[in-house]
């Protein structure tokens, strides 16, 4: 829970990973006195942490080279609950910037975590009116979320296998056939990417000759793709001599992909899994 929570406010694995190590020592060096729930606690803890550390990010994330993207998630392991997973899909994080550090906490806590608003007052230090409040503009800046039809899982793992064949063997048509007409591909090379888009690209015919492209320099290089869920989304990670390369994962939506996300910023793949 502690991790899922320091995931969903910083949208960095490592970062949350660190954030959780933090809280256990400041538990152990606690007195007893001062821990009457321990899960009360740490919670306090890791929240309060993400908080002061999403201020300091801001500055970052404003002058970031590029779409800002969160660092992948392997989850092969299927979340509790379907709200779970939801929350962390890609679209829903990067929706989630919206936010001021306190109100996205706020937000998570109840919506997500199902905490009282009493308990999430003594978290975040608010009256019970004040977190009321917070949540409530939260839910207003960041509108009726776009309902998502979950894909057959089947059905996802054979569109990413022909996505993926078509890219490599520069199947132009092949691959517009898999897009929706209206798809958005996001790019995340942090700058640190050579030929990253640093703006969104739209459209099948656009997204499929930018896919193309990437995999034309790819190919020389003996790359090796490993089909994964990511966030909760099908998806694959390329490596390239045993290192991640990329990840990219897709929304699928009526059968078609709607939306990828790729994420190519190397500092936001060193926790990814290796290629076996």
């Amino acid at each position: 829970m502690l991790f899922a929570i320091a995931y969903r406010m910083l949208g960095s694995v490592m970062d949350a990973e660190d954030l959780v190590q933090e809280a256990y020592l400041r538990w152990e060096q606690a007195a007893e006195t001062e821990v009457r729930s321990p899960r009360a606690y740490l919670t306090t803890i890791v929240t309060r942490l993400a908080i002061n550390q999403l201020r300091a990010a801001r500055t970052t994330r404003e002058t970031y080279v590029g779409p800002w993207l969160p660092e992948p998630l392997v989850t092969d392991d299927t979340p509790d609950t379907v709200e779970l997973a939801e929350s962390l899909s890609m679209a829903f994080l990067v929706l989630l910037e919206r936010l001021a550090p306190v109100e996205r906490a706020a937000f998570l806590l109840h919506e997500v975590f199902d905490l009282e608003y009493a308990e999430i007052a003594r978290v975040v230090d608010k009256t019970e009116a004040n977190c009321r409040q917070l949540v409530a503009r939260a839910r207003k800046r960041l509108g009726s979320p776009q309902a998502r039809f979950e894909a057959d899982p089947a059905q996802a793992k054979r569109l990413v296998e022909k996505f993926t064949a078509a890219s490599f063997a520069g199947d132009l048509e092949g691959l517009v056939a898999l897009l929706a007409e209206d798809i958005t591909l996001w790019g995340d090379g942090g700058g640190k990417v050579p030929g990253a888009a640093l703006k969104p690209v739209h459209g099948a015919s656009s997204v499929a000759r930018f896919a193309l492209g990437v995999m034309e320099r790819l190919v020389p290089r003996e790359t090796v793709v490993r089909p994964t869920k990511i966030n909760g989304q099908p998806g694959f990670i390329a490596y390239v001599s045993g290192r991640p390369l990329s990840a990219l994962i897709f929304d699928i939506r009526g059968g078609r992909i709607r939306t990828i996300y790729a994420v190519g910023n190397p500092d936001k793949l060193r926790s990814l899994p290796g290629p076996a």
